[in-house]
C-alpha cells in the first residue's frame, strides 16, 4: 500500500492508501504528491470534532487551481469516514473532486456512502492515517476565525511544507 508523508507546520503525518477499493482516488492523489502540487498549500477548513481540510490554499490564502481534470467519486468503495481515515473533498456535483481533500477527526456517518441518489452517495474514502494522528487532532484545536467565504479559517497557517510519497 502506498505511503505518503505529509510534512506540516505543526508535524508530521502519514498516510496509507488504498488503491484495491479506490484506484481513481489514490492514483489522483499521488500524481499531485509525484508533482509537488501540496508543497507550500495549507489546512484551509479546520472543524473540531469533525474534519481537517486542505490541498486547495497556499501559505499566502490564494487558491491554487487543480492542475488535473475532476475524478470519479468512488464513495461506494465500502470504506468509511472514520477517525483517522483520509478522503476527497468535492463540491455538491458527484464527480468534481480534484486536489482537496480531508482527515477526518470523528467518524462522520453522514459523509458515508448510504445510496446511489447523488444527495446520499457520500465522499470517497481512500486511506488512512498510520502515523501521526496526534498531530492531526493538535491541528483539530487551533483557534480558527471567518475569512472571506471561509468561517473556519485557522489564525495561525497550518502549512503542508512537503508532500512525498515514502512508499510505493
Amino acid at each position: 500500500m502506498p505511503k505518503v508523508l505529509l510534512e506540516t507546520s505543526m508535524g508530521n503525518i502519514t498516510l496509507e492508501m488504498d488503491p484495491v477499493k479506490a484506484p481513481i482516488t489514490v492514483e489522483n492523489f499521488l500524481t499531485y504528491v509525484r508533482e509537488g502540487f501540496y508543497d507550500g498549500t495549507i489546512f484551509h477548513r479546520v472543524i473540531g470534532g469533525f474534519v481537517i481540510q486542505g490541498g486547495g490554499y497556499t501559505d499566502k490564502m490564494r487558491l491554487r487551481p487543480p492542475t488535473h481534470p475532476p475524478i470519479k467519486c468512488e464513495a461506494n468503495n465500502g470504506l468509511k469516514n472514520e477517525r483517522g481515515t483520509v478522503a476527497m473533498a468535492r463540491t455538491n456535483e458527484l464527480d468534481s473532486a480534484t486536489s482537496q481533500f480531508y482527515i477526518n477527526m470523528a467518524h462522520n456517518k453522514l459523509l458515508d456512502h448510504l445510496g446511489d441518489d447523488p444527495h446520499v452517495f457520500g465522499y470517497a474514502v481512500f486511506g488512512k492515517v498510520v502515523e501521526g494522528i496526534e498531530v492531526a487532532s493538535s491541528i483539530q484545536s487551533v483557534q480558527t476565525i471567518k475569512k472571506g467565504m471561509h468561517d473556519d479559517w485557522p489564525k495561525d497557517l497550518i502549512v503542508i511544507r512537503k508532500a512525498s510519497i515514502i512508499e510505493e
